[in-house]
């Protein structure tokens, strides 16, 4: 059986690596040991960063909600009880952005949940 080296392929992961962490400050965009770590933990960080910027277009639409709903002489929490209640079904994406554009259908909406939590 023939003896297999493995140089062609070492040589492959190691430019995948190294074209990963171009942009690297110093050793880290250069040699192989030093990117390896970097660029390991650059994708990690990548993916949490996914994560939390899902988390925080959340804050920032109840946040607006909030603040649309208070204008309107009602708390956040009142007016999701009421939109349960009587049914509307509307996420928190198109409610913040009904209270930042069209300020008279959201008072609308937050008309109907100050009825239903009555």
């Amino acid at each position: 059986m023939a003896r297999v080296k493995k140089g062609v392929n070492a040589h492959k992961r190691h430019k995948k690596i190294l074209k990963q962490a171009k942009g690297f400050y110093g050793t880290k965009s250069k040699v192989f040991r030093a990117a390896n770590p970097a660029v390991m933990r650059s994708l990690r960080s990548a993916q949490m960063g996914r994560k939390l910027k899902k988390r925080q277009y959340r804050q920032m639409w109840i946040a607006r909600i909030n603040a649309g709903a208070r204008t309107n002489g009602i708390s956040y929490s009142r007016l999701m009880n009421g939109l349960k209640i009587k049914g509307i079904d509307i996420n928190r994406k198109m409610l913040a952005e009904m209270a930042i554009n069209d300020e008279a259908a959201f008072a609308k909406l937050c008309e109907t949940a100050k009825e239903a939590v009555k």
